[in-house]
């Protein structure tokens, strides 16, 4: 992994948190989701008129940005359809364990092959992750179905990073992301308000949380972008879906120390231990050949 790319997956992985500093308590999940993909599609929009990016592009990959659209309205389905019917904080780590896919489905299905120091250094960023996550006492069996979504959710999220590095070999970033939010918006909006709940309105469901906050929400549409598109940018720069993948965990323990320190929230010194290694991880990664 060159300087150059671990620098992006490290900013990347920085504002990642960001978005949900600014927005915890604020709304519900699926009003934070649309209010987010909104901006995404106004962003990216201005970014291919500034830049004159080429949209058509984005065009030649449709078979990629299909995939990768629907993955993403299945995985945040499969996130709502959790919230509304266990509890997400349980299998959570299962949902973010998608480099395990993506060294799977990459190795089974688009001939990538990985060094045994990079699997090595991948593993124990998965173990670090997981254990960072994990609640002791948690029971992962006990809620089957909640189960099931979790690991649909963790295969829905290796497909969009398979589907977007094979997309970025010829589109640009920013023409991709517009076409791609045009169309994915409204159908997020249709997939969220056939999750409403029965006691809520549409209007409280999906907008009324970013009605009492919008500078916050902007700020968490900009960061949450931001991170997106540096992803895409190292993917165009060829670099290695899993091991972008391992090292944007780093996240994870990015937001325990934000978590502990702002929010007051428990097991700080047990999480730095996981952190420490998962950051090992990501270091076995780095000068994995």
């Amino acid at each position: 992994m060159t300087a150059t790319i671990l620098a992006l997956v490290l900013a990347s992985s920085a504002l990642h948190p960001l978005r949900e500093f600014f927005i915890k308590g604020d709304a519900t999940p699926s009003g934070v989701t649309l209010a987010v993909v909104f901006q995404f599609c106004i962003l990216a929009g201005l970014q291919t008129w500034i830049e004159d990016a080429d949209i058509r592009t984005a065009f030649q990959v449709w078979p990629a940005m299909l995939v990768s659209g629907l993955a993403i309205l299945f995985y945040y389905w499969c996130v709502v359809m959790t919230l509304r019917i266990g509890d997400l904080s349980i299998y959570y780590p299962i949902t973010r364990s998608s480099p395990l896919f993506v060294v799977v489905a990459g190795f089974l299905f688009l001939g990538h092959s990985y060094s045994p120091m990079m699997l090595s250094g991948i593993g124990l960023v998965l173990v670090g992750a997981f254990l960072l996550q994990y609640r002791p006492g948690s029971h992962l069996f006990s809620q089957p179905k909640t189960l099931t979504l979790a690991i649909f959710a963790f295969c829905a999220h290796g497909v969009i990073m398979l589907a977007d590095a094979e997309a970025m070999r010829v589109a640009e970033p920013s023409s991709y992301m517009f076409v791609q939010y045009l169309f994915l918006t409204p159908g997020m909006a249709i997939v969220f308000l056939s999750t409403k709940p029965p006691d809520l309105s549409p209007y409280q469901h999906l907008i009324s949380g970013w009605v009492r906050t919008p500078v916050r929400f902007v700020i968490a549409g900009v960061t949450a972008y931001a991170s997106y598109y540096l992803i895409l940018w190292v993917f165009q720069l060829g670099a290695n879906v899993a091991a972008v993948s391992a090292v944007r965990q780093i996240s994870i323990p990015a937001s325990v120390v934000m978590g502990c320190m702002i929010f007051k929230e428990e097991r700080m010194t047990a999480r730095l231990a996981w952190s420490v290694l998962l950051a090992l991880g990501i270091v076995v990664i780095i000068f994995a050949k």
